[in-house]
């Protein structure tokens, strides 16, 4: 492979492997490999989130060590949706799904080569279940599932007190499915998920020793969590999702330089290609020098560019430094701004409403009342553009609004919020 470091090391490194059906097996073919791979994506909703980002980051990986990746967008298993403990799902109509699916596609084929020896290739399983008679997907499909393995399947078992569809059921054999026909079609050997997937992945794992009579593999990446135990990868504002429309590169940005202390350097192995060693260092001088955020500001930055480009990430990094008084707001493109604001719960004030400091601080919640408004600017606590408040009454009008509309308040060190005036 021309590699110093086998990817399967690499992967154990950097805590991405959770389960995996035979490793010594996966590795020997891995090493005598190139294999070809596959990982799914259900098209559930207009993006993928941070949670999918980990398996592209992943399949990239195996991808940079000369492996070929099939990257599913499911067409088919979309319109039914895996079974979740909450309940049933709400399927989405055909149409809705489809534009998801092209949405989708074009999203992964940013994190994957395209082209080259390990070229990914793009399927979507309609292409193999739409012509699919009932018939025959139960007599070649389901002969191969007892029934009461399925039944004692963790989210099948918890959800039988309150019911599940016969169509969320059978979601586990579309999936099968699925690596059976990349099995025939591409030679795939592998299937990578997360390891809410590992019921799924192993029912194809299966599938495709009964019906093919070969032998393939399986390898799931832990569940993300933060130090609570909580999923990572949402935050108050909801999903992290990769759309630059769904959740601005800023935003993005910011929930990454959130990482906590015990986390960050998890989160720099799983989701960078910062070498693990440089990773080591980050974390003793993050040990050293917390206040400093280091290793949240490299994961940041890092995080930021691989979803939205070297610009997008410098742009972001710009305005959380301005925006806390470390560098020139005036240096902000108005969009970069804008946006930023717009996530620290900026409101609109009318101009002709000659709006004041204390007027824009109770406005945007960053003092409860006018009164306590008034105490943060005598105390010496307020801020307006970075610049130190010392008058209650100032209005908010043509010198103070950076391009003419936007106002950035701050009050003490960390509470951030702004205004637009029009």
């Amino acid at each position: 492979m021309g590699s110093v470091t086998h990817v399967l090391d690499d992967l154990e490194a950097r805590g991405l492997i959770a389960h995996s059906t035979d490793p010594d097996a996966l590795r020997a073919d891995l090493t005598t490999g190139p294999i070809t791979f596959y990982v799914g994506f259900d098209p559930t909703a207009p993006s993928l989130h941070i949670g999918n980002l980990l398996q592209l980051l992943t399949a990239r990986r195996l991808q940079d060590a000369g492996h070929k990746p099939l990257i599913l967008v499911g067409g088919s298993t979309g319109l039914i949706g895996d079974p979740k403990e909450a309940g049933e799902r709400v399927m989405n109509t055909k149409e809705t799904t489809a534009e998801w699916v092209e949405r989708i596609r074009t999203q992964v084929s940013h994190f994957v080569k395209l082209d080259g020896d390990a070229a990914a290739t793009l399927v979507n399983n309609l292409d193999w279940t739409e012509g699919l008679s009932t018939i025959d997907f139960l007599r070649d499909i389901g002969k191969h599932f007892p029934v009461n393995r399925m039944l004692a399947r963790e989210v099948v078992s918890a959800r039988l007190e309150a019911g599940i569809s016969y169509t969320e059921f059978s979601y586990v054999l579309l999936q099968s499915l699925d690596y059976l026909e990349l099995h025939r079609r591409h030679g795939c050997v592998l299937q990578t998920g997360g390891s809410d997937q590992w019921g799924n992945i192993t029912a194809g794992v299966e599938l495709v020793r009964r019906a093919a009579g070969a032998k393939v593999h399986a390898l799931a990446t832990p569940l993300i969590t933060k130090a609570d135990g909580t999923k990572f990868g949402k935050t108050e504002s909801g999903t992290v999702w990769l759309d630059a429309e769904l959740t601005s590169p800023y935003a993005f940005y910011q929930s990454w330089i959130q990482a906590e202390d015990s986390k960050v350097g998890e989160y720099l192995r799983q989701f960078t290609f910062v070498p693990v060693d440089e990773i080591a260092a980050l974390e003793t001088e993050h040990a050293e020098k917390p206040g400093l955020r280091a290793a949240q500001r490299r994961l940041a930055a890092e995080v930021t560019t691989i979803v939205h480009g070297a610009d997008e990430a410098a742009a972001a990094e710009l305005a959380s430094g301005a925006l806390f008084g470390r560098a020139e707001l005036t240096d902000l493109p108005e969009t970069t701004l804008g946006a930023a604001l717009r996530e620290a719960g900026a409101v609109e004030l009318k101009a002709t409403d000659s709006p004041t400091v204390v007027d824009a601080f109770v406005a945007t919640g960053l003092a409860e009342s006018k009164s306590a408004a008034r105490r943060a600017v005598a105390e010496g606590g307020a801020y307006v553009n970075n610049e130190r408040v010392t008058d209650p009454d100032l209005v908010l009008s043509g010198d103070q609004l950076l391009h003419g509309k936007w106002a950035v308040l701050r009050k003490g060190k960390r509470a951030i919020s702004g205004v637009s005036v029009s």
